[in-house]
């Protein structure tokens, strides 16, 4: 039986899958693993590929209907043998030394036996990283590897399903949630959920991944509306941290003007490819993609599903 079981859910992502299952086969001095792949109702061709692949280690896949990665996620955890699972995304490359640092972190605790182990997701080599992708990745709004204070005792939200390992039977007994309509928050839930039972999260930056993600301001905003309605189905499940997710007594804050937005905007996609560091001016344009994601959220989930009959409040 495997250690560690490593669980890719893929969708549509043929073009670098390939590199990413070739690192895994590539690894030094990891323990024994096992590669499960979930094809998530790809169009691409990815399972043929699949089948057709000549393989070097211990694997199994399965191609299912797109139900989203927290359902292709949960499938793979119940395919697992492993005693710890790992999971990767399907644009994550893991580096040659990615999953003997998590397992060197889980040996080095080996009596808490309620423990993830973080790695660091970095930009692929092949990316232009500029100072907006710098900040999305390091400051909070992808990832947020600089905010950690301390490794040892990492906060619920910084559970990051591109990269991070932990024990099998916690997730079989606590599966992700599949309430989210978009791959946003359900792994932060899953964390807030798991940490309330005892889970302790801590931070190895040595298991290292790079992420082929290619992405624009125009592509992170619409992605933040995503997150923002997903915050509202949070909310949902745990009012009690509506604060956290934004949201007052009333439901969101009001949106920001929309001539403003517009100006910041501009200005934003004029310098987003120079060497100028703007997080204040990110911040403010990603801003109003979240609380319209937040109102968006809030007349659907909330406000429909409870029966109310006022309007929602503007969302101009």
């Amino acid at each position: 039986m495997a250690t560690f079981s490593i669980i890719v859910p893929t969708f549509n992502r043929l073009e670098v899958l390939p590199e990413v299952l070739s690192a895994l086969e590539e690894q030094q001095n990891a323990p024994e693993l096992e590669v499960i792949v979930i094809d998530d109702g790809s169009t691409d061709g990815t399972a043929e590929w699949l089948r057709q692949r000549r393989w070097k280690v211990s694997h199994r896949w399965e191609s299912r209907p797109n139900e989203g990665p927290a359902a292709a996620r949960n499938r793979g955890v119940e395919m697992a043998s492993g005693e710890r699972v790992a999971f990767l995304g399907d644009d994550t490359v893991p580096s040659a030394g990615w999953l003997a640092a998590h397992a060197e972190a889980h040996d080095a605790n080996g009596e808490d036996d309620l423990l993830a182990v973080l790695g660091y997701t970095g930009w692929h080599p092949r990316m232009r990283v500029n100072p907006f992708l710098h900040y999305i990745n390091d400051y909070g709004l992808q990832f947020g590897y600089a905010l950690i204070d301390d490794p040892s005792d990492v906060p619920f939200n910084f559970f990051y399903t591109s990269n991070i390992s932990l024990p099998r039977r916690v997730l079989l007994q606590d599966p992700f949630n599949l309430a989210f309509p978009y791959p946003a928050w359900e792994d932060i839930e899953l964390s807030y959920r798991l940490k309330t039972k005892g889970l302790r999260m801590i931070y190895e930056a040595r298991a290292t991944v790079s992420h082929d993600h290619p992405t624009t301001l125009r592509r992170f905003c619409e992605r933040q509306e995503k997150v923002g309605y997903s915050g509202v189905v949070f909310f949902k499940l745990h009012p009690e941290l509506a604060p956290f997710v934004g949201l007052g007594p009333e439901g969101p804050p009001p949106l920001p003007g929309r001539r403003r937005q517009k100006t910041l905007e501009a200005l934003a996609g004029i310098l987003q490819f120079t060497p100028l560091r703007t997080p204040k001016l990110w911040e403010d344009v990603l801003r109003f993609y979240y609380i319209r994601g937040l109102h968006r959220g809030w007349r659907e989930r909330v406000q429909e599903q409870e029966g109310k009959n006022e309007e929602p409040r503007s969302l101009e």
